[in-house]
């Protein structure tokens, strides 16, 4: 399968000269199956172009699958142009909210109400089919799985696993590790310290000897001291995780908004030398446009 990436800029889209190396869209990642299904993770603003793009191979049939719905994680949808045509199928799989009671029809519909944007989503052409998901039941496309885990995260986020021809691929969505709440003296430590050692262990045991993942990791160590609880990952939580796990290959993504390419090339350089390749082990970072072919 091949897996491109459409846009790996977290929170919101950054267009400008300093952007242009690594790329400004929000999260999209695109991926074509061997029996050529075309498969979305997330409706950032990198679907924009992917639509244009898929508008070549009329009719399209497209399963869109959203790690969860913050906005940069969806905010491309209404300007997604196969939506808008006849003859189109378009399957969109999400998570149904626990908090406000809804599912991923309602979700997505609310940024085309009236207020927001000027087409509703009644009006939309395309035949559109809505799934909500269930951790760890998998979704099957030709020869194709698409299993969902839960992972941490500011409302409920889904991480999807895509195996297809003995090839397993992994993308996050947006993930800040457990961590103990609790200091090593407090009496609640060792409790709690368990629950985050076997929610570790169920994340790499799913990911485990994944062909290629791609991980959010929107912070440095120094800077997720004043981010805990913001929903994203470090650098270096990613990295072990991986290594951990004997990931193949890991890319980088979910770049912080306030990043230049010269800023993300310094941090990449650093990575490289404290993290050489090695054992089978590839770092890069995510960059729009890039493909990775398994």
């Amino acid at each position: 399968m091949i897996i491109r990436l459409r846009g790996v800029r977290g929170s919101i889209p950054v267009p400008g000269p300093n952007t242009v190396k690594y790329g400004g869209n929000t999260t999209c990642l695109e991926i074509i199956t061997d029996e050529k299904e075309k498969i979305v993770i997330d409706s950032g603003s990198g679907i924009r172009q992917l639509g244009l793009d898929q508008m070549a191979e009329m009719p399209v049939t497209v399963n869109l699958f959203i790690t969860h719905t913050h906005w940069d994680h969806i905010q491309g949808l209404p300007f997604y142009t196969p939506l808008f045509v006849p003859g189109n199928k378009i399957n969109i799989y999400g998570a149904f909210d626990p908090v406000y009671r809804k599912d991923i029809r309602e979700i997505l519909a609310a940024q085309m109400e009236y207020c927001y944007f000027p087409v509703r989503e009644s009006e939309l052409n395309a035949d559109i089919t809505y799934t909500s998901l269930q951790e760890g039941e998998p979704v099957v496309i030709g020869s194709t799985q698409v299993t969902p885990i839960l992972l941490n995260h500011p409302v409920l986020n889904y991480g999807y696993k895509i195996e297809s021809n003995n090839k397993k691929f992994f993308f996050t969505g947006d993930y800040e590790p457990a961590t103990n709440i609790y200091d090593e003296a407090d009496d609640g430590y060792a409790l709690y310290q368990e629950m985050v050692d076997k929610q570790n262990e169920i994340i790499t045991q799913f990911i485990y000897e994944a062909d290629a993942a791609v991980m959010d990791a929107q912070y440095t160590k120094e800077e997720y001291v004043t981010k805990k609880g913001w929903g994203h990952g470090t650098y270096d939580s990613c990295i072990a995780l991986a290594k951990k796990a004997k990931v193949k290959q890991l890319f980088l993504t979910h770049h912080d908004p306030t990043r230049t390419d010269d800023q993300l090339d310094t941090i990449f350089d650093d990575l490289k030398n404290t993290y050489p390749d090695e054992d089978g082990f590839i770092l890069s970072p995510a960059k729009e446009g890039i493909e990775i072919v398994l």
